[in-house]
């Protein structure tokens, strides 16, 4: 007996069990799977509502995000997780995309062939015990990954920060101070967000490499104004103002900006 042939005598049993002892799946199953689904709607429209039009369940708008802060450290909702310190392990840039798209996508494929690939008929667990590692291999990865991503500290700024004493060192400002506390702010406060420096961070929204910032003349001031306000400095700038920074870390960051005179603009390298 082909397969073909033994999953259809199966499906005749099943008809048969079914008008011998028990109810088809449609219409009991599905009306009630339906009923179901109507009641987590509501529930949800529910607190929707409730959250909207009453304090009970925490504000409906947090306080206006600051640009500026650096001791914000942004995290996913707990069922990203996983997939957040996946980004720990495959780092940017050579290998993030295995963590992004392959490894999930890959995982999401195995899920929906596996009911067109294991056509067996037996469903106890002892009988099956592939199915069963597989399954608990994906239960503990998934929950070790999520409990590591709720637990990681922010390590961007940190990594970012490590790249310090090499900037230091091809600009030429390693003596200087007041340009080292502002390459620390300058860590610290994300701005390596948008912005690259010496191979260090992503450029989004066409913000400029920094690295020879200082070569342009533009002076300190110039680089404590435009901290401010952008838009007032260079009409149009998409760049948002930073207001919370003290005048001393305002000057370490323009200093700090000025002595980035390009790879060659100090120390060499």
């Amino acid at each position: 007996m082909s397969s073909l042939d033994e999953r259809r005598s199966g499906f005749q049993r099943y008809k048969q069990d079914v008008k011998d002892r028990g109810k088809p799946f449609y219409p009991y199953a599905m009306f009630h799977d339906t009923v179901m689904s109507l009641a987590v709607v509501l529930v949800i429209a529910g607190l929707a509502y409730i959250w909207r039009h009453s304090d009970i369940l925490g504000p409906l708008i947090g306080p206006k995000a600051d640009p500026g802060t650096i001791s914000f450290v942004p995290r996913p909702d707990w069922y990203f997780y996983f997939l957040f310190y996946l980004l720990r392990i495959f780092k940017w840039p050579e290998t993030v995309i295995l963590a992004t798209i392959g490894v999930p996508t890959l995982c999401l494929i195995l899920l929906l062939a596996l009911p067109f690939v294991d056509l067996r008929t037996e469903r106890r667990l002892s009988r099956r015990p592939v199915a069963i590692v597989a399954a608990a291999l994906v239960v503990v990865s998934m929950g070790v990954l999520t409990y590591k991503g709720a637990t990681a500290e922010e390590a961007i700024a940190s990594e970012v920060k490590a790249a310090i004493p090499t900037w230091a060192k091809k600009q030429g400002f390693a003596d200087n101070k007041e340009a080292l506390a502002g390459a620390n702010l300058f860590a610290e406060s994300g701005c390596t967000n948008c912005h690259t420096y010496l191979g260090t961070g992503s450029s989004n929204l066409g913000a400029p490499d920094l690295s020879a910032e200082g070569a342009k003349g533009r002076g300190e001031e110039f680089q404590i104004d435009h901290l401010k306000c952008p838009s007032c400095v260079n009409p149009g700038s998409p760049m948002p103002p930073f207001t919370n920074f003290t005048d001393e870390q305002y000057q370490q960051l323009a200093t700090f900006l000025e002595e980035s005179k390009g790879p060659q603009g100090g120390g060499g390298g």
